[in-house]
């Protein structure tokens, strides 16, 4: 299956806003990363984006798995983007 990696932004006050929605996303990441379509993912260390690698069928699978996160339902991640992405190593 092709890979993909998708880079987001953070929301304003992401420490605060995130909170009531941490767990959902959490448990939400683990469900993927045990299905095999998430690869990665994890903040930059000032907070302000994600990044993430994902093995899908298509750019609409990995779109569909991170718009069904609480983090994107609640404004907590405010764009993304995705990419098909070719790992050479």
């Amino acid at each position: 299956m092709p890979k993909y990696v998708a880079w987001g932004s953070y929301c304003e006050n992401v420490l605060d806003e995130r909170a009531p929605h941490r767990q959902a996303h959490l448990d939400g990441l683990s469900d993927q990363k045990s299905s095999g379509v998430l690869i990665t993912i994890g903040p930059t260390q000032d907070l302000s984006m994600f990044f993430a690698i994902y093995d899908a069928e298509n750019e609409s699978a990995v779109r569909a798995v991170i718009e069904a996160d609480p983090y994107w339902k609640n404004g907590i991640w405010t764009e993304y983007f995705v990419k098909e992405w070719i790992q050479a190593l």
